[in-house]
């Protein structure tokens, strides 16, 4: 007979889960290895002004690999490491939003908007065809692909919490971007030149088809004062775009989950519930919105703007830097010269497609 009602034994009852690290505990065991990503980070920066086409950002991750490769950083500071390849890089999504108003993107002009959104759909297309006939994985091809079609490492930073992208994607999708942006910084002005392009279409050409922020100035302020002017806005534009791809890519990983959570494994479980819109919406992408809707109304006094961008740009090296120092060469080896090869065509794709829209708009 049960002992129905009774209470159950000690030994009946499940386990309780392990209690969550103090604060102070746990910001003890980050404190190493987010010291290491630090200090690698300040020397990139330092290097990334010597060299601006490079940047820090790309410095930090170049930097941060040779470090692993070299001193192989122990289990010590593995979670520091892991706190600013995610958090660090949360908060550098949420400080980039300071540097937009949403008014920009109407400023920019309608002209600009077909170019920017008729480019990045045909590039995200391409990036998915292409890269699952190369072979690429889903995450590594979503990766370059916004990162090509967006904003480079800013771009990849913002979207690699939402997919949950490894370290050596992020490594290697940022590497593959670094490349083709030196390679339009270098040929860009003189392809400008060979079509006859005015200030104003070479900048809105720069702003739509170069991915990070440095290289669109050095590519436009090489070919002109104007053209730099333009460019740098509608880059901004651009960067706002990282909102609804962020929302799109959220929405398919929760539909994933929930395909996942209704096959067999997940069938004792039952499906999960609605799908609640705030959920899709990560909490460094709100702080996204929220700064660049208080730089709208003025809050963000123009004097701060500077500081601010800089503080973005050094904590985004922050967290390259640890990617960096948690990558394994040998995984980066294992994904092959495919990825490398769909960079290359969805650099072609870019800036052919933008080029063309200008065309048939009436801007060349």
């Amino acid at each position: 007979m049960k002992n129905a009602g009774l209470p159950r034994s000690t030994t009946d009852r499940p386990p309780r889960p392990a209690a969550p690290p103090k604060p102070r505990a746990a910001l003890a065991a980050r404190l190493p290895g987010l010291a290491l990503a630090v200090a690698v980070a300040l020397v990139a920066t330092l290097l990334g002004r010597l060299v601006p086409v490079v940047g820090g950002p790309v410095s930090g991750i170049v930097l941060g690999v040779l470090v692993a490769v070299l001193v192989r950083p122990g289990d010590r500071m593995r979670p520091g490491i892991s706190f600013a390849g995610r958090g660090v890089l949360q908060a550098a999504v949420v400080v980039l939003g300071a540097q937009l108003s949403l008014g920009q993107v109407l400023r920019v002009g309608v002209g600009s908007l077909p170019v920017m959104l008729v480019t990045l759909a045909v590039c995200l297309a391409a990036a998915y065809g292409l890269g699952r006939r190369l072979g690429v994985v889903r995450d590594l091809r979503t990766l370059i692909g916004v990162g090509t079609g967006i904003c480079g490492a800013s771009a990849i930073a913002a979207v690699t919490p939402v997919i949950g992208a490894a370290e050596a994607e992020v490594a290697y999708a940022v590497s593959t971007i670094f490349v083709f942006n030196i390679a339009a910084v270098l040929t860009f002005p003189a392809l400008g030149h060979l079509l006859g392009l005015s200030q104003h279409a070479f900048g809105l050409f720069a702003g739509t088809a170069v991915n990070d922020m440095s290289s669109v100035v050095a590519a436009a302020t090489t070919y002109g004062g104007p053209a730099a002017d333009y460019a740098v806005v509608v880059k901004l534009a651009r960067t706002l775009l990282i909102i609804p791809i962020c929302l799109g890519l959220a929405a398919l990983a929760r539909r994933r989950a929930r395909r996942a959570d209704a096959g067999p494994a997940g069938a004792e479980r039952g499906l999960p519930g609605p799908v609640r819109v705030g959920r899709l919406v990560p909490w460094f992408l709100a702080g996204f919105l929220v700064l660049a809707a208080a730089n709208t109304a003025g809050l963000i006094p123009s004097a701060a703007h500077g500081p601010l961008s800089t503080l973005a740009v050094f904590l985004i090296t922050v967290a390259l830097s640890a990617i960096g120092l948690s990558t394994q060469p040998a995984t980066l080896r294992q994904a092959g010269s495919a990825p490398l090869l769909l960079g290359g065509c969805l650099w072609l794709v870019v800036t052919a497609t933008s080029l063309a829209v200008q065309f048939l708009a009436g801007h060349l």
